[in-house]
């Protein structure tokens, strides 16, 4: 083992020993074992560097792999020593060191193995090789009172693979040696762990596209097996499987049971057949760690006590509030969401959520929760005292999002969380994350993530008090939606700020369980929600009041989305399903809406009258002078409360040009809404026209580049 002060730490002040006499076994001088053996002597370790040099089947012999590894650390001043002799023969492993370095030190055996075809020597080699050399340093451990052993298995011997038998039997036996070593070496201060690591290496280069092979490199996997074998880690008797980056910790899950005997019955296979859906559920499943807690009786006992000390973290955490994050956008995060929650210009209904020149344009609601997830995404939960969360058992479970005024299309928005719950489900924990945002300072919307711990239950908290999903009407939908996701959709949605790798990086996703990157659960909430907004609310954002909805499965990019609702009264229930599979990916979901707002103008006189009254004089006054600077026809619609006022025609591109009150006969060539108080604001030299263009209040159609003309008219000749 290295000291202390030889570990990265040393970069933030820890002193480096200036000579060190340590251990460090590797077996294997390519892939991962020779990862281990630079990592090491990089750090001051005397490394023994084994490989017999077979090929992939076992077969030959070289000592060209390992001499190559030793004379890359030499060459960087480090100290290695090859050693050519098979696992089997661990002491004369160990008779290496002593030679080569005088003393064994601190110890760590780290064992990674090798894969071959045959039955025998897979056994041979992996378990049986592991145990001896093992075997060989345990009493040099024991008499130093200090060692580290890293076994090495796989997701073979952990979940079996076709046709892997044989090798499944042997990488799960190293497991259960680990174990056991963890159990007998602590004790004397010999920690003992296991590893499943997912590495490229030229037995994977084999079956693996080259760009998944980049992205497993074994530089990804040597910090952990560093840490763990630093004399500062107390982990012992652990399972970590690791890749890519990424390390999780796995641990046994056992259902709560059922007790089949009977007070003078005997126990039948009937009775277990009856019962096998109790016996199977998972529903405040237990965490077996020792033998002791793995009988019925453990079982019993532990599982009908509640866990008093996770309702005393809870009563710490409820109520304490996040940092505060600032969320800064304009109207380009505003249509890169709606792209990315599938809008296209094949829809002409889309342009007012993908062109900022619209004269509605507009941000979508559920762009909401865009500057809301900040609060998680940067940490924040971690921050709150009481809750030790393995944010690897994290899920987000339902979605909250209610609006008080409609987003702007650009701004600083403000988001303050509080930890609003934390429920007792049993088989987990939900944390409600409640999440007010704010522009300047008015409240914008209000999110409430629902977030699911698993194993964090039983502590006999309140099971209920979050915005509770609802199940859809039981008769035929009012409408179904159908659309398609592309194969870079979650590639796309990431943009808007949900950087989780799960969505994009397939080794990632492997070590999840799943196939390839799976969709955000967000981007399908995004495509149900504009769904809604279509069908029942004209695609109006300032009609949208709130959403609620439950992630129920995940969807795999290039899927469809289906999307049934049903109206009744201003809620639109939703389920969303994915057309190839049926599986219901959002369930107990609603959509909240305003009543269309009715036209609330009655007349009378505009502010804006006055200038265009004015304007028309000076048409009349020098129109041919202005038909020659201007060349175009200007449509003016002017707005109040909301609803359009008045139009205006000022035509400085035919004859000696012209004002008309209403609508233009002929072809306009760029069209200006805007309220009648802001056109007073614009005309007046209060609000600048592109600062108005940009905040939305100005909106233009057409031909943009004519408005850069529109100081001839309003500058030089409305003046009032």
């Amino acid at each position: 083992m290295w000291s202390s002060g030889a570990i990265a730490l040393e970069k933030v002040g820890h002193r480096a020993p200036a000579e060190s006499s340590n251990l460090t076994v590797v077996f294997v001088s390519t892939g991962l074992g020779r990862e281990y053996a630079l990592a090491f002597a990089e750090r001051g370790a005397s490394v023994v560097v084994n490989d017999l040099g077979g090929n992939a089947k076992g077969g030959g012999k070289s000592s060209a792999a390992a001499d190559k590894v030793v004379e890359e650390i030499r060459a960087k001043g480090g100290k290695a020593v090859a050693n050519y002799d098979s696992v089997e023969d661990g002491e004369k492993l160990i008779q290496s060191a002593l030679k080569e370095f005088g003393r064994i030190g601190e110890c760590c055996v780290i064992y990674n193995g090798f894969l071959f075809v045959f039955q025998d020597l897979i056994h041979r080699i992996h378990l049986r090789g592991s145990f001896l050399v093992t075997r060989a340093a345990w009493d040099h451990m024991k008499k130093q009172k200090f060692g580290r052993i890293i076994m090495t298995t796989s997701a073979a011997g952990i979940y079996g693979n076709f046709g892997q038998s044989n090798y499944s039997a042997a990488k799960l036996g190293l497991l259960g040696l680990a174990n056991t070593l963890a159990i007998e070496g602590s004790k004397h201060n010999i920690y003992c762990n296991t590893i499943a690591p997912v590495a490229g290496s030229r037995l994977t280069e084999t079956v693996m596209p080259p760009d998944l092979v980049a992205s497993l490199k074994p530089e990804y996997v040597a910090p952990l097996v560093l840490w763990l074998c630093h004399e500062q880690c107390q982990e012992n008797g652990g399972l970590f499987e690791v890749g890519a980056g990424w390390v999780g910790k796995l641990r046994w899950e056992r259902s709560q049971g059922q007790i089949m005997r009977q007070k003078s019955r005997p126990m039948t296979p009937e009775a277990v057949r009856d019962q096998w859906d109790k016996i199977c559920d998972f529903t405040d499943a237990t965490k077996p760690t020792t033998i002791q807690g793995q009988h019925a009786l453990g079982s019993i006992t532990v599982n009908i006590s509640p866990n008093p000390w996770f309702r005393k973290k809870r009563a710490l955490a409820v109520g304490q509030k996040l940092p505060v994050s600032t969320f800064n956008f304009n109207h380009t995060q505003c249509i890169l969401y709606a792209l990315g929650v599938g809008m296209s210009t094949k829809d002409p209904d889309h342009l007012r959520f993908l062109y900022e020149g619209h004269p509605d344009f507009s941000c979508l609601p559920t762009f909401g929760v865009i500057p809301s997830q900040a609060a998680m995404m940067d940490g924040g939960l971690a921050s709150i005292p009481g809750l030790n969360i393995d944010f690897t058992q994290v899920l987000h479970g339902e979605q909250y999002l209610e609006f008080y005024r409609p987003l702007p299309t650009s701004g600083t928005l403000t988001s303050e969380a509080t930890i609003a719950d934390v429920l007792d489900k049993g088989s987990g924990a939900v944390i409600l994350l409640d999440v007010n945002t704010y522009s300047g300072g008015e409240l914008i919307c209000y999110n409430q993530f629902s977030v699911f711990v698993v194993g964090a239950g039983r502590f006999g908290g309140t099971r209920t008090s979050a915005k509770a999903p609802l199940p859809p009407p039981k008769r035929a939908p009012d409408a179904v939606v159908t659309d398609c996701t592309t194969r870079d959709q979650a590639a796309l949605y990431r943009l808007s700020g949900d950087w989780n790798p799960l969505h994009i990086d397939p080794g990632f996703a492997a070590m999840g369980g799943f196939k390839a990157p799976i969709l955000h659960g967000l981007c399908s909430f995004g495509f149900a929600a504009r769904h809604v907004l279509k069908q029942f609310a004209n695609n109006d954002p300032s009609r949208f009041k709130a959403i609620k909805v439950r992630f129920a499965k995940p969807v795999m990019p290039g899927q469809s989305l289906q999307t049934a609702m049903w109206k009744e009264g201003s809620r639109i229930h939703i389920e969303c399903k994915v057309k190839e599979t049926s599986d219901v990916v959002l369930s107990g979901a609603y959509v909240d809406l305003h009543q269309a707002r009715q036209p609330s103008f009655t007349g009378g006189r505009l502010q804006s009258d006055l200038v265009f009254t004015e304007i028309g004089r000076r048409i009349s006054e020098v129109g041919p002078e202005l038909v020659k600077k201007v060349n175009a026809v200007f449509g003016w619609e002017i707005t109040k409360e909301g609803k359009t006022a008045a139009q205006w025609t000022i035509d400085l591109k035919n004859g000696a040009g012209s004002l008309q009150k209403g609508p233009y006969g002929g072809k306009v060539d760029v069209t200006f809404t805007v309220a009648d108080e802001d056109f007073m604001e614009v005309v007046q030299g209060k609000l600048n026209p592109q600062k108005a263009f940009f905040s939305g209040k100005l909106k233009v159609r057409g031909n943009i580049m004519l408005s850069q003309k529109l100081e001839v008219i309003l500058k030089d000749y409305a003046k009032l």
